[in-house]
């Protein structure tokens, strides 16, 4: 997958900017589902990191806040510990008018934990799947209380930290009801303690042409002939 994002920008010119529009906006419609259909006056915390995975999860907080949800984005780092993509997509968010606080330095323990708890469901995008060995620091801490506060959970492409490839949690990591991954599966979802920790595995078209996967020998065919996001069946 890593090097199909990096063919993507070098090859084709579809920049990480796209990109993480297609993911964060493909996001939002995961959590209109899994919250039933509506998300009008639903509440919910989006819990960002400091990686490009973070920028797909801001996106999807500005889709969820013009469909009517009450949004509260959480940032594991400062804005200045982001990346260039993730900033820009925040800038969007404060110019917005959206709620969005840093919980290590914003957020007392108490006013994260009520707020975690008031919400309907939590989006994480706190760690992609390029993300190896146990989280640390404000991200580590940031997904614990994502954990402890037993909320419905949907993660954006791997639920933060788990390893793609094995499914395995070297450290603390997200347990969710519902994974959106992005243009081809990860190992790690598909079987094991990864399959249990993703829940329902729903996969999302960034549009990427075909030819990117066959110039890598990938045969991936009409995958979202029906819709953009799929849901996954780990039995096939």
């Amino acid at each position: 997958m890593a090097e199909v994002d990096r063919r993507a920008i070098d090859t084709y010119g579809i920049t990480l900017l796209q990109m993480m529009e297609q993911a964060g906006s493909h996001l939002a419609d995961v959590v209109r589902r899994e919250v039933g259909g509506d998300l009008a006056g639903r509440s919910i915390v989006v819990a960002i990191g400091p990686g490009n995975n973070g920028g797909g999860g801001l996106v999807a907080a500005r889709h969820l806040v013009n469909r009517g949800a009450n949004v509260r984005v959480v940032l594991a780092r400062p804005a200045l510990r982001m990346t260039e993509g993730g900033r820009h997509q925040l800038a969007t968010l404060l110019a917005m008018g959206t709620s969005c606080c840093v919980a290590t330095y914003d957020l007392s323990d108490e006013e994260l934990e009520s707020a975690l708890a008031a919400a309907d469901v939590v989006v994480d995008a706190i760690l992609g799947y390029n993300v190896r060995g146990a989280p640390q620091d404000e991200v580590e801490r940031l997904i614990g209380f994502v954990l402890r506060s037993d909320r419905p959970v949907v993660s954006l492409d791997v639920p933060s930290g788990m390893d793609p490839d094995s499914g395995e949690a070297p450290g603390l990591a997200v347990a969710a009801v519902a994974t959106l991954t992005l243009a081809l599966p990860k190992p790690g979802l598909m079987a094991g303690p990864g399959a249990e920790r993703a829940g329902r595995l729903y996969l999302g078209d960034l549009g990427l042409p075909a030819a990117l996967y066959a110039s890598l020998g990938i045969d991936v065919g009409p995958l979202f002939s029906a819709d953009r996001i799929i849901t996954l069946d780990r039995m096939t």
